[in-house]
């Protein structure tokens, strides 16, 4: 490695943790050089490891036909940077003399310069033709099976084209959404979500500081306006981290308790608060042990977050498909749980970040089988649109919705009202 780290060295790290060790880029972006890099290198590592990551398929591809065996992985991936800049438009001089540099400093690897200098210049004069004949990167076996068994052939392809083209930022307002998207120059979803498409560093946009939005995807915007009316209800956000659908349960004026295990996931929720001027009730513990009475939850179960997959390149390369049943084993064992601190004829949301039915369908049909009198709400609020029904009466929300917008999270929600 160069003395001084770069953005390029430091997104060969971030790859090696995800694909050789499975580490999520969330707990790999921490520590060590990664803590010395300036703000603006670390965005540009972090943007280079997700790139690389929705097309590892396609640099893999463009790679075979000039290795005559595969390399250790931390030369494969500084190989696999290289093919993704350099055939979408890379300076082929300062990616490949860095790329070199970063072989040729590493005591392991160092013989193996030519090599991939040599590579690499194949790849500059030839990949940018070769790249744009290949197909759309598909999704591992682990998670393409199931997801093509439940949605089809086609619907999966269509996400995995979402899920490279990336996602915009959706911003949820404090105030008039409308306002907010004039003041940004953002596109008003239906949903009432704020859509800006190329929104730079989201900390110097217009009305961060005075917290006058927050970010959160339209989709996981959702759950929390599907209760309506909160005005005065006390009401318990049982996953709330990091803080979005607790926010606006506060600003529609409910009496909210936020719930989440983690310490450290709660103090972004104590700072997101007191940066929209918003307030509610912290706590931080088990959602299994909490005790008490309200008039609505909020269930954002713990899930295995494969509808994020547009935002978060290296999940289905981290996961493979390992602890879905112990997920969905603890998903309906909180379901049960909130229904209990529910107060008669109270209101539960139940939603996950997964396109897994497992994850969603399933269990709210299997909760109605479970608890005489439980029914599932009509599933209101503006922008919904009628092919997002689903069969027992919830949301199935995919990435390929809203293509032609840039498309929205997978999201399952129910709402749903306990017997009074």
């Amino acid at each position: 490695m160069p003395a001084t780290p770069t953005a390029r060295g430091q997104a060969v790290q971030l790859l090696g943790q995800v694909l050789g060790q499975g580490r999520l880029l969330s707990e790999a972006m921490s520590g060590g050089a990664w803590d010395s890099l300036a703000p603006a290198e670390r965005a540009a590592a972090q943007r280079l490891a997700q790139e690389v990551l929705r097309n590892l398929e396609r640099c893999d591809r463009v790679l075979k036909p000039h290795l005559r065996k595969a390399p250790p992985l931390f030369v494969k991936n500084v190989l696999r940077l290289g093919a993704w800049e350099l055939c979408t438009g890379g300076a082929a001089h300062g990616v490949v003399n860095e790329a070199v540099q970063l072989v040729g400093a590493d005591r392991k690897a160092h013989s193996m310069k030519g090599m991939v200098n040599a590579v690499l210049r194949k790849l500059a004069a030839e990949g940018p033709a070769q790249w744009t004949k290949l197909r759309v990167p598909r999704l591992p076996r682990w998670l393409r099976d199931p997801l093509a068994s439940a949605w089809g052939g086609k619907p999966v392809a269509a996400m995995e084209a979402a899920h490279l083209a990336g996602a915009p930022l959706d911003l949820t307002a404090k105030g008039d959404p409308a306002a907010l998207a004039e003041r940004l120059g953002g596109e008003l979803l239906p949903t009432g979500s704020v859509r800006l498409l190329d929104a730079g560093q989201v900390s110097a946009l217009p009305g961060y500081d005075e917290g006058a939005w927050w970010v959160q995807d339209a989709a996981a915007a959702l759950p929390a306006r599907l209760l309506g009316d909160v005005a005065g209800l006390e009401v318990l956000d049982m996953c709330a981290a990091p803080g979005g659908k607790t926010m606006q349960l506060a600003a529609a004026g409910a009496k909210v308790t936020a719930l989440d295990l983690s310490e450290t996931r709660m103090a972004r929720v104590t700072e997101n608060l007191a940066r929209t001027g918003l307030s509610a009730a912290t706590v931080t513990g088990d959602a299994m042990e909490h005790e008490g009475s309200y008039d609505a939850i909020l269930l954002d179960a713990p899930c295995s977050a494969t509808g994020t997959i547009r935002r978060h390149p290296d999940l289905p390369h981290a996961r493979h498909g390992e602890g879905i049943t112990e997920l969905i084993g603890l998903q309906e064992a909180m379901f049960d749980h909130a229904l209990r601190l529910l107060r008669p004829g109270g209101r539960l949301v139940f939603c996950t970040c997964s396109l897994i039915p497992d994850e969603g369908e399933c269990h709210v049909e299997e909760a109605l089988a479970r608890h005489p009198g439980l029914e599932v709400l009509p599933a209101d609020a503006p922008g919904i649109e009628d092919r997002w029904r689903s069969a027992e009466g919830g949301l199935r929300l995919r990435p390929d919705f809203w293509a032609e917008r840039g498309g929205m999270d997978g999201f399952y929600m129910a709402h749903l009202r306990k017997a009074g």
